[in-house]
């Protein structure tokens, strides 16, 4: 077997980046299990492997000179110490969503979303500037574009122009070890004061298009499960640009023992709250995946989504997806107590279709379209 080399370029994965990240992340770990004839080498921030052991032992890791945690300074090193580690690789794949403008042309972009498209006054005006300069330039430059949903690719032919066969789903996977690690649910109640009653849980950092403030209002207006006092809803994530207006609102409307705001929670934690859960709840705006669904159904949590951006592609009939109407999640909850057998099954089964070995080998077939392109092959 000839092996062939592909270099991933990571100086984007700082700490807090958030899903982007993990998509990848686990696709190395997809990498690692398959069978296969690359020899994926990867470039990332300093700090990566310290932050990353696993992937470190699995991969050979070049670590810029630099953090990155400045965008100027990662531009930068992109367009030189990566542009000259990378020029001989047969496949470079850009993770970040575009591609710097000097260095190797046989190039893979994965856009994770597009979200700055529809809600433009969710960025901030730099990154936005920044964006709609950058984006449609690498698009139109990459060999191949690999996108997590139909759903992000439909935006992109839609709003660039993009030809449709120049783009492939390459779906998320979750991990082996995904769920190997779970804390229990009385050592869980006793950390964040959860009482005896039933928990609801949303993984999201508190950006605004996740839309906390749909479930705190749903928490305040008392109807149907949602008024039950012993209630908790457990938002576990970073800190996004929303997150002090989220708490200000708990505080106003006096939700500060009936929401939880435990903030970024281990992994055996956060499969600990999965387990107990009544349900996942995830009124989000936008997703141009949204993981958190399939980690819920993974193990057994029935999950109640919005119908916006990716969700309903992604979730199926595997879950309930509604509007963002507070009838129709009022009578999710109690559709969730009458049919949780039924959505609990539907749910892992569907997570069989979406693991870090599944991802992975979709990758690799890009990397093989990469190199036929780059030999003329049609």
């Amino acid at each position: 077997m000839i092996t062939r080399y592909a270099a991933m370029n990571l100086l984007w994965c700082v700490p807090g980046v958030g899903g982007s990240e993990e998509y990848l992340l686990r696709q190395l770990d997809g990498l690692a299990l398959i069978t296969h004839n690359y020899q994926v080498d990867v470039f990332a921030p300093r700090g990566f492997c310290e932050r990353h052991p696993r992937i470190a032992a699995a991969f050979t890791v070049y670590e810029a000179p630099s953090s990155c945690t400045r965008r100027a300074e990662r531009i930068f090193l992109e367009h030189t110490w990566l542009a000259w580690r990378t020029r001989e690789y047969q496949v470079v794949h850009h993770g970040g969503g575009s591609i710097p403008r000097f260095g190797n042309k046989h190039t893979l972009v994965t856009v994770h979303d597009v979200q700055w498209i529809d809600y433009p006054h969710y960025v901030a005006p730099v990154k936005l500037k920044y964006l709609n300069k950058m984006v449609p330039s690498s698009l139109q430059r990459a060999v191949r574009i690999a996108v997590p949903s139909r759903f992000v690719a439909g935006t992109l032919v839609r709003a660039f122009g993009i030809a449709p066969k120049k783009i492939s789903v390459v779906r998320h996977g979750l991990e082996s070890a995904f769920d190997g690690e779970t804390t229990s649910s009385d050592a869980l109640r006793r950390q964040f004061d959860l009482g005896s009653g039933p928990v609801l849980v949303y993984p999201a950092i508190t950006h605004p298009h996740k839309n906390h403030v749909f479930l705190v209002h749903l928490m305040a207006g008392g109807q149907g499960r949602w008024g039950d006092p012993a209630l908790r809803l457990i938002c576990m994530g970073s800190q996004g640009s929303a997150h002090d207006g989220v708490v200000e609102l708990i505080d106003t409307l006096g939700l500060g023992d009936r929401v939880v705001m435990t903030g970024r929670v281990s992994n055996a934690d956060r499969n600990g709250l999965l387990a107990m859960a009544e349900a996942m709840v995830f009124p989000s705006e936008y997703e141009g995946f949204g993981a958190p669904v399939i980690e819920a159904m993974r193990y057994g949590t029935p999950v109640v989504c919005s119908d916006r951006g990716s969700l309903p592609e992604v979730v199926g009939d595997a879950g309930l997806v509604c509007p963002l109407e507070n009838d129709a999640w009022v009578r999710a909850l109690e559709a969730v107590k009458i049919r949780r057998e039924e959505l609990v099954a539907a749910g892992k089964d569907r997570a069989r279709a979406f693991t870090s070995e599944i991802s992975a080998t979709e990758l690799v077939e890009q990397y093989d379209l990469v190199l036929a392109a780059a030999r003329g092959i049609r």
